[in-house]
């Protein structure tokens, strides 16, 4: 089990006790449960693989020593003698929290207070040598149910109003989507820097919100709030639930934000999408007006190809490289940029650019140039507006390799939310908080995710010694066994007849 000094540190180093404590009315009578002592109840509880329950966060308060229960205020002096901590000054402190950090008016999204408190205790659990180790983020969002049973067909009226139904993934062997009754939970994952050495996958921020509201537009204020409190953003990995909104709601603001983004495309996004100025539009990028329609059409490599298949589709991501206009500014305040023609920049031979007919012959030739060039053929550069590729652009060409092995870091987020559902540890099926609200899951599910980043972090130590010892004895680092079935796989391979 984690030591309580852990947790204190934690809680000490983000200064959201105090911050608490001064959101609180001030009663007539003392109040022996303080938050410092009610959040160290609350990591406790699930350090110790408990449900989000108030009883168990008091029973493990009571379970201390004695000296850590009277320094914590567990254990009182009162006229009749010592007092211990009961569950109704439990529920009575945490209810003042709960009220102090909830909207007056709930619409589904945490308040602004009670983000920064919840960011700033993710924020401590991270120690400091790796804060600044990497700023790459995988990022996804998970279903957490409510414990309220949903309100009857045709009224709205139920213990929990702020939760709402949502859709997620059944990972049954049919595609539908189930619906559930909740909230969405959004995290991000701490993953190593492009050829950079790995880095414990720590949860640095993360939100709840209705399902009636989009968990994106949810998510996004979250990470571009992170550079005005000195933590730069890096790259973003997300899915095509990501990348599919609109340009305004994820992809610009965490641009102006500094962020780069690596992402899978939606099918609907993927391919050709208009021109601009003669030059096409496919997959974040602009491509000659001759490229060729079959490579324009490439979408990602299947999980399940082999290395020739793999050789050969990144050939062919290679060759379309040649064809897309060379970037020559970077984004002025305004979010344009200036492009030129591959020929021009000596990547293809084209007639209409005469000094790229004197290339060698193993770059493609142009054979059957436009009968009227557009601009992108005629000028020797060509302004592009942010709106043209706001949607789609990354940091990588899509669907290359280098934008592979790049996305590959995305399973982060996954293994992120396995760790948090795992039942050995902390289950967060329906039945694991029984609280009603936005505000009291958000306050659980930030000291489940600190009690994860302290699982991981020791796990991560222990990897590290076993690497060392291993290496004083002349031996490789211990790799982990890879366990993906492929369809050539024994185990899932027809028996014959």
């Amino acid at each position: 089990m984690i030591p309580l000094a852990v947790f204190e540190a934690i809680i000490d180093a983000s200064g959201v006790a105090p911050r608490i404590e001064a959101m609180l009315p001030i009663g007539v009578r003392h109040r022996q449960l303080r938050v410092r002592a009610l959040l160290a109840g609350m990591m406790l509880s699930q350090a110790d693989h408990r449900p989000a329950h108030l009883t168990r966060v008091r029973d493990v308060l009571a379970a201390l020593p004695e000296p850590d229960q009277v320094r914590l205020g567990v254990t009182e002096d009162w006229k009749g003698g010592p007092h211990l901590l009961t569950y109704r000054q439990t529920e009575y402190t945490f209810g003042l929290v709960a009220d102090a950090l909830a909207k007056d008016e709930p619409d589904g999204l945490p308040s602004g207070p009670l983000q920064r408190i919840c960011d700033d205790l993710l924020e401590a659990s991270i120690p400091e040598q790796f804060k600044d180790a990497s700023a790459s983020l995988a990022v996804d969002w998970t279903d957490l149910e409510s414990f309220s049973r949903p309100p009857p067909h045709g009224t709205s009226d139920c213990a929990d109003p702020e939760a709402s139904w949502g859709h997620r993934k059944n990972n049954l062997l049919r595609s539908e989507d189930e619906l559930f009754y909740g909230y969405y939970f959004s995290a991000g994952i701490m993953m190593r820097e492009e050829n950079g050495p790995p880095v414990p996958e720590s949860a640095r921020r993360a939100t709840l919100s209705s399902c009636r509201q989009d968990p994106v537009r949810a998510f996004a204020p979250v990470l571009t709030a992170m550079p005005a409190h000195g933590i730069p953003l890096g790259d973003i990995l997300d899915d095509s639930g990501y990348a599919h909104r609109d340009a305004s709601a994820w992809a610009t603001p965490l641009r102006q934000a500094g962020a780069q983004l690596v992402q899978d495309l939606h099918p609907h996004d993927r391919g050709p999408k208009g021109t601009h100025h003669g030059a096409i539009i496919a997959n974040g990028n602009l491509y000659c007006p001759q490229t060729p329609r079959p490579l324009l059409g490439l979408g990602p490599l299947a999980r399940t190809a082999t290395p020739d298949q793999a050789a050969g589709h990144d050939a062919q991501t290679a060759e379309l490289a040649r064809y897309k206009l060379g970037r020559l500014t970077a984004d002025d305040p305004d979010g344009y940029h200036r492009v030129q023609c591959p020929a021009a920049m000596g990547k293809i031979r084209c007639p209409l650019r005469p000094a790229s007919m004197q290339l060698d012959r193993d770059r493609p030739e142009i054979l059957t140039p436009p009968e009227h060039p557009q601009a992108c053929c005629t000028q020797q550069t060509l302004t592009v507006p942010p709106d043209v590729l706001a949607k789609t652009a990354q940091k990588h060409d899509y669907p290359s390799a280098a934008w592979r092995r790049s996305y590959a870091r995305r399973t982060g987020a996954e293994r992120g939310f396995a760790t948090a559902k795992d039942p050995a540890t902390n289950d967060i099926s329906r039945g694991w908080c029984r609280l009603m609200g936005l505000t009291p899951l958000m306050l659980f599910t930030t000291t489940l995710l600190i009690v994860r980043n302290q699982r991981i972090l020791a796990a991560w130590n222990a990897r590290q010694q076993d690497n060392q010892h291993r290496a004083a004895k002349g031996l490789p680092p211990k790799t982990r066994r890879r366990r993906r079935k492929t369809p050539t796989s024994p185990a899932v391979t027809a028996m014959p007849p």
